[in-house]
């Protein structure tokens, strides 16, 4: 399914971001992606999560832990400019795609763009892993209103957040806990 949008109508969209880094400076790389994002044409950062140093998920196993934090954005770009500006910040901060869930200077992931479904070859929105991610969906829990229904089903993401909890064998309370920096 092919998502058309006209930035010329200047209509903003409602779109969410995970960031995610564990090589080199992680904190500082996290913040730089955050500026970047600031200073990005089209894009206004609405907020930002906490940040959660988390144990890596797939990939190598002797990977390092990830710091990661969630973005709300407002944005006049298309869901696929959205992802070149993404694409082209990791590559200023140095990210080097060698394997699949490997280690990363940065990752920045699109999320959620506004209520749509998008399905393309290089773009898939929601993302797909994001429902079995609590590493992304607790900071995302951090910025999202209440209320947020997440697409194709509508669910909450207060119940998606607690179903991947239970399956992690942990609360909210104890992955706070456990991974909370800052």
């Amino acid at each position: 399914m092919l998502i058309q949008y006209n930035e010329e109508a200047n209509m903003p969209t409602t779109a969410y971001l995970a960031l995610g880094a564990n090589l080199g400076e992680l904190k500082q790389t996290i913040e730089l992606a955050v500026s970047a994002l600031r200073g990005a044409d089209g894009i206004s950062l609405d907020q930002i999560s906490r940040l959660y140093l988390t144990k890596a998920v797939g990939g190598p196993e002797d990977q390092p832990d990830y710091l990661n934090a969630a973005a709300r954005i407002s944005t006049v770009l298309s869901a696929d400019r959205l992802l070149a500006v993404c694409l082209e910040i990791e590559a200023r901060l140095g990210r080097v795609r060698l394997e699949r869930w490997g280690p990363r200077t940065i990752d920045l992931d699109l999320l959620l763009y506004g209520g749509k479904i998008i399905d393309l070859p290089h773009l898939k929105v929601p993302h797909p892993e994001m429902r079995n991610r609590a590493f992304v969906l607790m900071p995302l829990s951090d910025i999202a209103p209440h209320d947020l229904e997440l697409p194709p089903d509508r669910r909450l993401l207060k119940d998606v957040l607690e179903d991947c909890l239970q399956v992690e064998k942990t609360t909210r309370k104890c992955y706070e806990k456990k991974c909370l920096v800052l």
